[in-house]
C-alpha cells in the first residue's frame, strides 16, 4: 500500500518507475565524488585558472603574473585543483609546469560555458 507523501496532491506513488530509478541510481559515494567535483569548479580563481591552462601550461609565477595574483594565492588553487585532478604538472629544472588533467576538464568547463550563454 502506497504512503502518505507531505505535498503531494494526488497520493499515489508509481511503484515501476520508482523501481526503475532506484536501479540506475549511482552508489552514494559515487554522487559524493560528483558533488564534490562541482564545488571544485565553484571558485572564481580556479575557473580562471582552469581557462589559462586551456591555452597553455604555465608555472605559478606565470599565472600569478596574468591574474594579478600573489603567487601564493594560485599555489593554494592549483593545490585544490590538483587534488581534484583537474590539473596535473611537471618539472622542468626548478619549474615547475601545471596543465589540464585531459579533455575531460575542458568539456566540463565547455559544456557549463554554453549552459550559462544560453
Amino acid at each position: 500500500m502506497s504512503e502518505a507523501i507531505p505535498n503531494c496532491d494526488y497520493m499515489h506513488i508509481h511503484q515501476d518507475l520508482v523501481d526503475k530509478v532506484t536501479e540506475n541510481m549511482p552508489e552514494e559515494e559515487i554522487l559524493y565524488d560528483l558533488a564534490e567535483l562541482y564545488k571544485v569548479f565553484g571558485d572564481t580563481t580556479r575557473i580562471k585558472i582552469l581557462y589559462v591552462l586551456f591555452e597553455s601550461e604555465m608555472c605559478v609565477c606565470d599565472i600569478a603574473s596574468l591574474l594579478n595574483m600573489s603567487t601564493s594565492a594560485i599555489s593554494h588553487q592549483l593545490r585544490v585543483l590538483k587534488q581534484a585532478q583537474l590539473v596535473k604538472y611537471r618539472r622542468e629544472g626548478k619549474t615547475i609546469f601545471y596543465s589540464l588533467s585531459d579533455d575531460h576538464v575542458r568539456t566540463i568547463i565547455d559544456q557549463g560555458m554554453e549552459h550559462v550563454e544560453e
